[in-house]
């Protein structure tokens, strides 16, 4: 049994007490702000941040998922479970129509994340926080909880701070799942406007049997603009009639494909495809 389904119903009774109506925040009636206006805003977003994986791995990460104000639900979706896996990730979008997305901030408000009260820290390290950034017409609130998804035995938390947390967990639960409690359409393959990748230098594995065949590199010029010259990352984006010759040759490689430029240096490469809401590399995790 998680720790979600033990402290939900005490949680949900929580703010039926506070508000009576799943107002968190407001006057019993009101209707909480509205997600802003236009095509493609953000409206709801939900991500890892920190934990311990690659730098390439932190700079390409998608976000759990993200709703925007034209209906679009996006969420990576299932992958095989091979290894190397798919070059590619595997994301999903669904939509929701206007109703769906004023739910999906009422939602959001009710599990608290516009509150600003302490989550506590457990004793937890090396695993991410997860962050909440929610945008209505009243403003953007930012919420961040740490080890929310990997507590151990209560962590030594409070009960409210079990509860609240439950509630983070639950709207997770229904936004990467939206079809049928928020009556979401899809999903379908989501196709980016831009796919960028993370590009580091080529290194051979430890294991000769998992040596994978070259693929050219069909997309804008390696090694592209750095990210960290430090560690050697640079990202690459390819736009417009550079990305569906880029998409097809990703399709059929691996997460251990060598990529080879035009010049004949050899790159590894970690697809991350834009999301609406972004348009180049600095977009990118850090």
């Amino acid at each position: 049994m998680t720790v979600a389904s033990v402290v939900r119903p005490a949680a949900l009774a929580l703010l039926l007490v506070l508000c009576g109506c799943a107002q968190r925040g407001g006057d019993a009636g009101t209707r909480p702000a509205p997600p802003p206006e236009g095509p493609g805003r953000l409206v709801l977003q939900v991500e890892h941040v920190g934990g311990f994986v690659t730098p390439e791995m932190l700079a390409a990460r998608i976000p759990l998922v993200s709703v925007y104000s034209d209906g679009r639900v996006l969420a990576e979706g299932p992958q095989i479970a091979i290894y190397p896996g798919p070059a590619l990730p595997n994301v999903l979008v669904w939509q929701l129509d206007a109703d769906g997305v004023q739910t999906v901030v009422d939602r959001a408000l009710a599990a608290g994340v516009a509150e600003t009260g302490d989550l506590g820290s457990p004793p937890v390290a090396d695993v991410p926080a997860t962050r909440f950034t929610l945008v209505t017409d009243a403003g953007t609130s930012v919420r961040e909880v740490q080890a929310l998804f990997d507590l151990p035995d209560g962590g030594g938390l409070s009960a409210e701070q079990l509860a609240v947390r439950g509630e983070l967990q639950g709207l997770v639960d229904v936004l990467t799942s939206p079809e049928d409690p928020l009556g979401a359409e899809g999903p379908e393959s989501y196709r980016p406007e831009v796919l960028t990748a993370v590009v580091r230098p080529w290194t051979s594995g430890p294991d000769p049997e998992l040596a994978q065949p070259d693929v050219p590199w069909p997309g804008p010029a390696l090694p592209g603009e750095p990210l960290d010259a430090r560690l050697e990352l640079s990202c690459v984006a390819a736009r417009g009639a550079d990305v569906e010759p880029v998409l097809q040759a990703a399709g059929g490689a691996n997460t251990l494909t060598p990529w080879v430029a035009g010049d004949g240096s050899r790159w590894a490469l970690t697809f991350r495809p834009l999301l609406p809401d972004e348009t180049g590399c600095a977009d990118l995790g850090s």
